[in-house]
């Protein structure tokens, strides 16, 4: 990162959702943006995406505005997007059956490369296009794919097992779908996707009952 600057966890969210925004700009056929006009369109505070491109220099021309089209370029190149990332998926069930069968994460670049599983009745299964492998292959398999991005897609009480395997395979990014926290090394970065907790927070914003 720039000037060995810590980026804040909420700029590179924002960054990823930038990205959506641009690719609808470019089916629209925007070419040429201004920070006002991303606002107006996209809801996007002007002032705060100044400043989440700030940590990455100089972006834009005074006047003129951002071109589309490498401003989206220039942002797959901050988040490692401008090569397709290999993938490791855990957990043959329904929800990495849903993973495996999203078309959207090879047209963003990220491409599950193998799926396990530790269910005798499902491996040498085909889940789409994989054929689901024993997780106790999964440091040899990674060996040759070199994957560095792994997700988890098993039961709570598996999902420990599950981090430190992928660890195990030298996996460095994981994403957990399962509703626990896992504990993992310090070099290793984790984000959770929680459905429950996502639910009960909406929740709260429901309208009381009369």
């Amino acid at each position: 990162m720039p000037n060995g600057i810590k980026v804040p966890m909420p700029t590179l969210e924002r960054l990823a959702n930038y990205l959506t925004i641009f690719s609808d700009l470019k089916i629209r056929n925007v070419e040429t943006v201004s920070s006002a006009d991303l606002e107006s369109r996209a809801g996007i505070n002007a002032a705060q995406f100044r400043k989440d491109l700030s940590y990455f220099g100089e972006f834009g021309r005074p006047g003129i505005g951002y071109n589309v089209n490498e401003l989206q370029a220039r942002i797959s190149r901050i988040l490692n997007l401008q090569k397709t990332q290999s993938v490791l998926l855990v957990g043959a069930g329904n929800l990495g059956a849903a993973l495996a069968g999203y078309h959207p994460l090879r047209t963003e670049n990220f491409q599950i490369v193998a799926a396990f599983d530790n269910n005798p009745n499902k491996i040498g299964k085909q889940l789409w296009d994989l054929t689901i492998q024993d997780i106790d292959e999964i440091i040899s398999v990674n060996k040759v794919l070199q994957a560095r991005i792994g997700i988890i897609a098993v039961p709570a009480s598996a999902a420990q097992e599950t981090a430190e395997r992928l660890v195990s395979a030298n996996v460095v990014n994981i994403l957990n779908f399962a509703p626990t926290f896992i504990r993992i090394p310090s070099n290793v970065t984790v984000r959770h996707i929680d459905f429950l907790q996502e639910l009960a927070v909406l929740s709260y914003y429901l309208p009381e009952d009369d």
